[in-house]
């Protein structure tokens, strides 16, 4: 079993972290990150192609996180394959030992170093997850019986401070009767609203893993505001990091309050600390969980 899966399951605050494969075959920093995030982290994610621009696959790095001793998730998204890639990516990942499946949409390749690149969008992530769980059960997308299934624990995208909260909660509770047994969200900023999202979902049993975004400088704010589509850093937070003598001093102070009320919220945090690895063990201990 899955260890992120056992320990959600037994009740116990996860940290998963995040690590980006190469644009290349070099994968020296990205071992160096697994080597540094891995140790504090119960799972890591690894990205698809993030923000639509090219890296090595998140399956072959997935594999390499697992090598080396660490729980990788595998993230896949829907932009880049067809429903017949997408299956066999699947079958190849549970072949490889890969138990824990992200699935997310993507990011619009418009906005990536391939801007003339066609998003295929042949299933959307709720289709998928439902491909996912059918593999699961042991059969593929046509209903056709595998000679072999699989096993993930999947997982799927949320937006617990969106607004309307009604057509996101519709969107996520489609996903949880679609197999999701856990939500990684987007970077929390209200904390009294995602409180209000995750009440509304706990009559559903999904585990909530709440995502923490490492505001390093003022620099990182000021694109999230305009370039990250439907995230926003408040002004109280933005003027918080924008004034402080030491910005990334300041931002690991301020995840640190959202990890320790987050502990009675979520199910866990998902730690996205920007290249700045080393600060997550600084985070998690400041918040009474190293």
């Amino acid at each position: 079993m899955s260890r992120l899966r056992d320990a959600l399951e037994r009740g116990e605050f996860v940290v998963t972290g995040e690590v980006a494969p190469p644009l290349g075959t070099d994968m020296a920093a990205m071992r160096k990150s697994v080597a540094v995030l891995g140790p504090s982290c119960h799972a890591l994610n690894v990205t698809d192609n993030q923000g639509a621009t090219l890296h090595l696959s998140s399956l072959a790095a997935s594999r390499t996180v697992l090598e080396m001793g660490f729980e990788p998730i595998f993230q896949q998204t829907c932009r880049d394959r067809n429903r017949l890639a997408l299956q066999s990516d699947l079958l190849a990942a549970w072949t490889l030992g890969l138990e824990n499946l992200l699935v997310v949409t993507g990011d619009d390749p418009r906005g990536g170093d391939y801007p003339a690149a066609k998003g295929v969008f042949d299933l959307d992530s709720t289709q998928l997850l439902a491909v996912a769980r059918g593999m699961n059960e042991g059969h593929d997308m046509q209903g056709r019986e595998l000679a072999g299934g699989t096993g993930f624990y999947l997982g799927a995208a949320a937006f617990l401070e969106a607004e309307p909260w009604d057509v996101q909660r519709e969107r996520a509770l489609r996903k949880i009767e679609t197999g999701a047994a856990f939500f990684q969200t987007q970077a929390v900023f209200d904390i009294d609203k995602f409180a209000r999202s995750a009440a509304d979902l706990r009559p559903t049993g999904v585990k909530l893993i709440a995502g923490i975004l490492l505001l390093k400088s003022p620099r990182v704010v000021k694109f999230i505001n305009e370039r990250l589509a439907g995230l926003m850093v408040p002004d109280h937070i933005a003027e918080r990091i924008e004034r402080a003598s030491d910005p990334l001093a300041e931002s690991i102070e301020l995840a640190i309050e959202q990890v320790r009320a987050l502990r009675e919220i979520a199910h866990g945090v998902h730690i996205m600390p920007l290249g700045v690895d080393d600060a997550i063990a600084e985070i998690l201990g400041g918040a009474g969980l190293s």
